[in-house]
């Protein structure tokens, strides 16, 4: 055939092939705009999930949306791209429903120091030199009344484009939630967005003294804070040229940094990008505000709204308290409160019992890494929930790189077990290494087994990071930061989750098979934890204790309420089988409906789950046969 004749052929199909990609594109684009348009015009709210446990997704959305791969270290927007609010399109949320998830937490809504040029919008620049990274750290808030920028389509309209995007969310039958940080703010704080009659962080400070109940922000008097000493030669934003990149931040006089560091130059490794904020604790940490009686822990929150009432409170107190009802006017339906251990609990039992007063279905979660303090924060600081990470979490990763045995899971679930409806299970969050990256477990398959015990041995809500269902491994080179953990630091892409993003569409048709088969296993099983009523009552440990050393890495246990039974069983080891028998006691028996005839076992659908559970009848024993990384959830039923 004449090259002439075939190369014409060929550019017809070429040019067909974009035309039709054209129509096909703008098609989807239209129907979304379409769906988002009669979205935001229909204002009312019906929530679809069914009654069970709460599953919550953390998600950046500078992370979710972006399209971009070239994930080059420091790379600016334009380099490394950037997601946006209107990313979070119906077909998305639906994505994300389809996991079982109730609450979608929103990480770096509120407008934080980043580096970029905003000026034609009234931002100012913010200087590099107190920045980590190039998007910013989410919690080094500059204006808790505004929305960073780079999230909107036309930053102009930015708070009007989050207010579509969580009336989305709620017609996707989900919640809204965004991060607070009462503990610290950005050194450079200045709301340029405050309503009219609210005072900025600071303005009525007396600066001439370390420490004053009013006062926001406590003081280094006579010393001007000096930016750190670089560590290996680092550079602000990979030492690139930027007007205000001199090595020097002006303040004066210092304050104190986020993590309470006093000196007038802190430490790099510091939260030096942030100060701390003043809760009326002065700095021999003795109280300077009403001390809340130990009885008010059996009290409800509006018995604790009562309380303050009467009292007067530090004025950080009431500027949280307005940022915090500003929000929930804007519909966010709950907060995650940032390192609130560093905050007293006395001002978490104001401020939640006015949020509270608000919306009584707010849900409130704490990052508190102190065991000694989790009822304190729950009882008394009016939290439904806190981090579970230094006792299950920790352990489950111990174990799983076998540093530890699943014998010490047991005794963490029964010390919890008065407060575990108020303990949020995960594996993965942007402060934790990614399941698959090596220096966790090198496997995202490993999260499998991991995730059946963490999101069905108690009654606790359960988290998933974005990512984290697909298998995200976190191996990128950011700027700030090292590989391991996705940045939150950095204009990032985050590959396998983009494999399911799938260019806008969030069909999965680019993943792996093996991505493919995982997001099922993660569907499955949270679809699972939000339908059986089993999962909300009783927990009893079926292989509490060690029967010889090649078991210890291999778990079971009974969940059982309403006469729902199951059980459920995992194997944490990668490269062998395990095969084990639970002894059936008498008062076991009666509970599983074991009479004289074998009871029922029935297995429950869970993809990518191919274990074994059968009973010895004659020897009165449950025997559990588990492959690498395998899990098993049986329901049993008496037979009649």
């Amino acid at each position: 055939m004449n090259k002439k004749l075939l190369l014409g052929i060929a550019v017809i199909l070429i040019l067909g092939a974009n035309v039709w990609l054209y129509f096909s594109n703008k098609s989807i684009l239209e129907t979304r705009e379409k769906k988002q348009m009669e979205l935001a015009a229909n204002p009312k709210i019906t929530y679809k999930n069914p009654a069970g446990k709460i599953a919550l997704y953390q998600v950046f959305p500078r992370l979710f949306g972006n399209k971009k791969t070239a994930n080059i270290p420091w790379g600016s927007i334009a380099q490394n791209g950037v997601g946006k609010f209107s990313d979070f399109t119906p077909e998305a949320l639906a994505g994300i429903h389809e996991l079982g998830i109730t609450h979608i937490w929103l990480t770096g809504v509120p407008r934080h120091a980043i580096v970029g040029d905003y000026t034609a919008y009234g931002i100012p620049l913010d200087d590099p030199d107190v920045i980590k990274g190039r998007a910013g750290s989410p919690y080094a808030v500059v204006d808790y009344y505004d929305i960073t920028p780079y999230l909107a389509d036309q930053p102009e309209n930015r708070l009007d484009e989050f207010k579509a995007l969580v009336n989305r969310i709620h017609h996707a039958g989900m919640k809204v939630m965004i991060d607070i940080v009462p503990n610290h703010v950005a050194r450079n704080y200045k709301s340029l967005r405050k309503p009219a009659g609210v005072a900025d962080f600071g303005a009525a400070d007396n600066t001439a003294v370390a420490y004053e109940r009013d006062n926001n922000f406590y003081y280094i008097p006579g010393k001007s804070f000096q930016v750190p000493h670089p560590l290996n030669d680092y550079k602000p934003i990979g030492g690139e040229p930027h007007p205000l990149i001199d090595g020097k931040f002006e303040e004066y006089p210092a304050k104190w940094t986020g993590n309470g560091s006093r000196k007038a130059q802190p430490d790099f490794n510091d939260w030096y990008e942030t100060v701390k904020v003043n809760y009326g604790v002065r700095p021999d940490g003795t109280y300077d505000f009403p001390s809340l009686p130990d009885s008010y822990a059996q009290k409800t929150a509006s018995d604790h709204l009562l309380f303050w009432k009467t009292k007067e409170v530090p004025d950080s107190w009431e500027k949280f308290r307005d940022i915090a009802l500003f929000w929930t006017q804007l519909g966010v339906d709950g907060f995650r409160y940032d390192m609130a251990e560093m905050v007293p609990v006395e001002f978490w039992s104001y401020l939640n019992s006015h949020i509270k007063q608000n919306n009584p279905e707010a849900l409130l979660l704490a990052e508190v890494y102190n065991p000694t303090l989790y009822r304190r924060y729950i009882h008394l600081g009016k939290m439904d929930y806190l981090y579970d990470k230094v006792e299950l979490y920790d352990t489950l990763k111990w174990i799983i790189q076998g540093k530890e045995t699943t014998h010490k899971i047991d005794p963490i679930l029964q010390g919890l077990s008065d407060i575990d409806a108020h303990m949020l299970h995960f594996l993965e969050n942007h402060d934790e290494q990614r399941i698959a990256s090596s220096e966790f477990a090198g496997s995202a398959e490993a999260g499998k087994p991991m995730m059946v015990i963490s999101a069905l041995s108690s009654r606790s809500p359960t988290m998933i990071y974005s990512g984290q269902e697909v298998g995200e491994d976190g191996s990128e080179e950011p700027g700030f930061g090292d590989p391991s953990r996705t940045s939150i630091f950095d204009y990032m892409g985050v590959p396998a989750h983009q494999r399911w993003m799938n260019n806008g569409l969030f069909d999965g048709g680019a993943l792996t098979k093996a991505e493919k088969q995982l997001r099922d296993f993660y569907v499955s099983l949270m679809q699972f934890h939000r339908s059986m009523p089993a999962l909300q009552g009783e927990y009893t440990a079926l292989y509490p204790k060690p029967l010889d050393d090649k078991n210890s890495k291999s778990f079971a246990f009974l969940r059982e309420k309403d006469g729902q039974i199951l059980i459920i069983a995992a194997n944490l080891d990668g490269e062998s089988a395990q095969s084990f028998s639970v002894p059936v006691t008498d008062n076991l028996l009666k509970k599983l409906g074991f009479a004289e005839e074998q009871a029922t076992l029935s297995k429950v659908a869970l993809s990518g789950v191919n274990g074994l559970i059968s009973y010895d009848e004659s020897r009165k024993k449950l025997v559990i046969d588990l492959g690498p990384y395998d899990s098993a959830i049986y329901e049993l039923k008496g037979k009649d």
